[in-house]
């Protein structure tokens, strides 16, 4: 993978896609965001992100990596990292609608496959349309990396189940229509099942969750108390919620990476302009050693992530187990990425230190990100128990 701020792939159809999606990103989502005074810690409605959803469906961007019946152009899994990586690069607030992570076909994932003719005509297609939104609803206050602690209970009931428990960090849920909880089935200790819920239901409630330290306002608390789920929402059969929900979860892992390099990237290249920029003494602070040893230092952390995880995208498009690799990648990915910010905040001093300086966002989102989707801990687990395993 050649080192470059704005790489051109190799590939004439995904270079092609590339240069639409920087062109909408720099132009039409920029001035949209502009002429709406969006900002990272604006609290974003429907009306915000309705219109973002059906012009990227319009474009083809939104569930581009969907089969075709879907109206997707079915992407491989390293196209949608690259595109992932861009999203993140151009540094726009509602990025993570583009392409549909935000309640879009990105969040829903891969529970498609195992979605009724109902379930698809009635929740899932209308959210590949842009008309409909949902949020994934797993963690819990004391069962985040051990999900397995849920409290979460589904009860039989008639023709139906009867749900009840606090879920915590659904994202996209301030504008969701409908969530994907997944409840342990009463009186068992390990059988989940998995819901499409109408977060409109009686017993159903969507609160303001914690505010993370991005900063943005784009989580919900879910708390359901004797919730009717009619039976034709349960998604899969009961037992197999958590297969559902943790079913991809080394793609997911995975997919988190490029976004995740894409940030880098932006950081680097802002950073980079400062330096050129900025005068200490008459002279670019670029011209100082210790200025540019940290520049150099932050370029291999980010050639060496986004090499690795395109290297392990490539090993999953060619089918291949990359459950170690996708364990490596999101610690390494993580952990250089956050080093990268660290020291983008040094060089851009009291501008790096100031909340609304996009830098300083940056490190706050980077921070996060060892954290959320597996801590770093999680990651050397799955590495540690992988290299036990080895022939």
């Amino acid at each position: 993978m050649t080192f470059s701020f704005r790489p051109v792939p190799a590939d004439p159809h995904l270079a092609g896609l590339v240069g639409r999606l920087r062109e909408y990103l720099d132009g039409e989502l920029a001035q949209y965001e502009h002429d709406n005074g969006i900002t990272h810690t604006s609290r974003l409605t429907r009306a915000d992100l309705e219109p973002v959803w059906k012009r990227c469906r319009e474009l083809g961007f939104y569930g581009i990596h969907l089969p075709e019946q879907y109206g997707g152009q079915a992407l491989t899994y390293t196209q949608l990292g690259v595109l992932k990586e861009e999203v993140a690069a151009g540094g726009r607030v509602l990025g993570h609608s583009v392409l549909g992570d935000m309640g879009g076909p990105l969040r829903a994932g891969d529970i498609l496959r195992h979605a009724t003719p109902h379930q698809l005509d009635t929740y899932l297609l209308p959210l590949v349309r842009g008309e409909r939104a949902c949020c994934f609803s797993l963690t819990e206050a004391d069962a985040g990396s051990d999900v397995r602690a849920m409290r979460t209970t589904a009860h039989r009931d008639g023709d139906g189940y009867r749900l009840t428990g606090h879920k915590v960090f659904s994202s996209a849920g301030p504008f969701a229509d409908f969530a994907v909880v997944v409840a342990r089935m009463a009186g068992t200790e390990e059988s989940y099942s998995a819901f499409l819920v109408d977060l409109d239901s009686p017993g159903c409630r969507v609160t303001d969750g914690a505010t993370p330290m991005s900063g943005e306002h784009i989580e919900s608390d879910i708390i359901l108390q004797d919730c009717h789920v009619p039976a034709a929402n349960l998604l899969g059969e009961e037992g197999q919620g958590l297969r559902i929900a943790l079913g991809r979860v080394t793609v997911n892992r995975l997919l988190h990476c490029p976004s995740a390099v894409g940030a880098a990237r932006r950081a680097l290249q802002l950073t980079r302009d400062r330096a050129l920029t900025r005068t200490v003494n008459g002279k670019p602070l670029l011209a100082l050693q210790a200025i540019q040893h940290k520049l150099a230092d932050m370029a291999a952390d980010l050639y060496a992530a986004r090499s690795m995880t395109y290297a392990a995208l490539a090993a999953l498009d060619r089918g291949e187990d990359v459950r170690t690799e996708a364990y490596l990648c999101k610690l390494f990915v993580a952990e250089s990425a956050f080093r990268l910010l660290d020291e983008a905040v040094q060089i851009h001093g009291k501008d790096g230190l100031t909340q609304g300086h996009e830098i300083e966002y940056l490190f706050r989102k980077m921070r996060m990100f060892r954290v959320l989707t597996g801590t770093s801990e999680i990651q050397r687990n799955g590495i540690a128990k992988g290299l036990a395993t080895l022939a």
